[in-house]
């Protein structure tokens, strides 16, 4: 639980699939698109705090021509119009043999919002569901909480520093238990 002496996050950064959206493999369709229970209320949440939101996202789809980057940003929008605008948007259009600083596990795209953001990356913290978004956190030098959908591997769950049930968990290890809205 966060304690009163941690202030609460500038920002909170969010992959993609599997952690706001339903995990579509090279997802070039919007209408794939399916919010995570909850998502939407979540991220409403944060900005009614006046908390700034992003997404950090690899798309090695783009890389290995199963995916153009128009195709990524109509899915991209159709998750702002389902889940509300995110103050950045950070995409790694690369495969894992590029070598690229950007791909998670690499800290790249975090360390881009931020300063995009205008915040130190000790600011921020990073939702994810798998073992790298965890990686690049830690990299980053921020606050990262795991997700586990049933695609994270057991190791990736024992080795996150923090783990959340669902995102509304993730947020109240974040804010408080009441900022992850009222459970029913």
């Amino acid at each position: 639980m966060a304690s009163s002496s941690i202030p609460p996050p500038k920002a909170v950064l969010f992959d993609r699939d599997g952690t706001l959206v339903r995990d579509v493999p090279y997802n070039g369709d919007p209408r794939l698109v399916a919010p995570m229970p909850r998502a939407r209320e979540v991220l409403a949440g944060l900005r009614g705090r006046g908390i700034a939101t992003g997404v950090l996202s690899n798309q090695s789809g783009i890389a290995r021509g199963l995916l153009s980057r128009g195709q990524v940003d109509s899915v991209n929008s159709r998750i702002e119009a389902l889940l509300g605008p995110f103050d950045v948007w950070e995409i790694c259009p690369h495969g894992t043999e590029d070598g690229c600083g950007c791909r998670k596990p690499a800290p790249g795209m975090i360390l881009s919002a931020c300063r995009r953001l205008g915040i130190r990356a000790a600011e921020a913290a990073y939702i994810g569901d798998i073992g790298s978004d965890m990686e690049a956190a830690e990299a980053a030098g921020l606050r990262g909480i795991l997700v586990p959908t049933p695609l994270t591997r057991p190791q990736e769950v024992e080795a996150a520093p923090e783990v959340a049930a669902d995102l509304s968990a993730a947020v109240a290890l974040l804010l408080g238990p009441a900022a992850g809205g009222n459970r029913r």
